[in-house]
């Protein structure tokens, strides 16, 4: 009986092992599809953008204001909101099946329509797995507290 039990937990704590390498293998996946998306919006990539968006992205900004995939890919593209810079910190990625859950702070430089501004907010995207892809599916923003500002 004693050889049962110890055989059980040895199994147990092998397939933790595995479950554990797997998540972190798809964070590592995640991780890439935010960069390239960062990437995707600083270079105004439609191509990229809608590769890495689903068709039913809802894209939320902090003021309130939410796109769809045509209209964010639109908005970055005709660079009426262009970023020159994206700096992303203190990023977590959860993963629960196949959703994977983003937070971080974003830092940007921009200049829309000839007006530069500088950009501190924090960011909430969510990801779904389609297949092998990890595609955006919601995104928003909110405005930092003060005492978190860059």
């Amino acid at each position: 009986m004693k050889n049962i039990l110890a055989l059980f937990f040895v199994c147990l704590f092998h397939f933790s092992v595995m479950a554990q390498k797997d998540s972190n293998a798809e964070q590592k996946v995640v991780a890439n599809q935010v960069e390239a998306l960062r990437i995707a919006m600083i270079d105004a990539n439609a191509e990229k953008l809608k590769e890495l968006t689903s068709a039913q992205l809802s894209y939320g900004h902090s003021g309130g204001h939410i796109e769809n995939q045509e209209e964010f890919i639109q908005k970055i593209v005709s660079r009426k909101s262009d970023f020159v810079t994206i700096e992303l910190q203190d990023q977590t990625i959860s993963i629960s099946e196949n959703i994977a859950i983003v937070r971080h702070k974003l830092y940007a430089h921009t200049n829309d329509n000839g007006v530069e501004k500088v950009i501190q907010l924090g960011v909430m995207l969510v990801w779904q797995k389609h297949k092998k892809n990890w595609l955006l599916i919601a995104r928003q923003a909110f405005k930092l507290p003060t005492s978190e500002k860059h």
